[in-house]
């Protein structure tokens, strides 16, 4: 019986902690400030842990933290906040720019008389994953769905079958990303391996 007790309290063994990671850039919250996406961050933090936001980003939190620096470091850590803020910023802007920009491709390819295959590119652009969005392809038309890399240096999805303007409708209901005016339909004559027989 005296070896159970003493083997239950043992003060000398570490205990497991609990951290938290930032929704926005996984790291833990107490570096957010070292990513790009500050401002991002303390929105998550505060929506999601209030009395952690409290602790690290209140006023108090920060005079606390600034008030050993001298006079000119506070300045430069103040211009230096400032203007990462700017630089995150402009990369959210570019970002929506690019992404406004972008252009989802569906192509339905003849490869031989009567038999087509349907290509998607453009996805990445949206953050989308290739192989996640080819196995949800493949399993709404119960049909093959692969991910193949083109000559320009992307990659694409090859759906067989004629199911373009279902992969459409498809896309813009699962993907909400993907705004409608940047989808494109393209339908190509050409055969696509010359060699295959049927």
């Amino acid at each position: 019986m005296a070896d159970t007790e003493a083997e239950t309290v043992l003060p000398n063994e570490p205990q497991s902690r609990h951290v938290v990671y930032c929704g926005v850039c996984s790291l833990p919250p107490e570096y957010c400030e070292f990513g790009g996406t500050v401002k991002k961050c303390q929105d998550w933090l505060q929506r999601t842990h209030a009395d952690m936001y409290d602790r690290l980003w209140s006023e108090d939190a920060l005079a606390a933290a600034t008030s050993t620096l001298s006079l000119d470091a506070q300045k430069r850590a103040e211009k230096d906040a400032h203007k990462k803020a700017l630089k995150a910023e402009a990369a959210e802007q570019k970002h929506l720019q690019q992404i406004a920009e972008s252009k989802v491709t569906i192509k339905r390819v003849e490869r031989n008389k009567r038999k087509f295959v349907t290509t998607v590119t453009g996805l990445e652009a949206f953050g989308l994953e290739n192989k996640k969005v080819a196995k949800d392809l493949g399993k709404k038309f119960a049909t093959g769905a692969s991910v193949t890399k083109v000559p320009s240096g992307g990659e694409e999805i090859v759906v067989q079958g004629d199911v373009s303007e279902e992969i459409e409708e498809f896309l813009l209901e699962k993907y909400k990303v993907i705004p409608e005016d940047n989808i494109e339909l393209v339908e190509d004559k050409k055969k696509k391996g010359a060699g295959a027989g049927g």
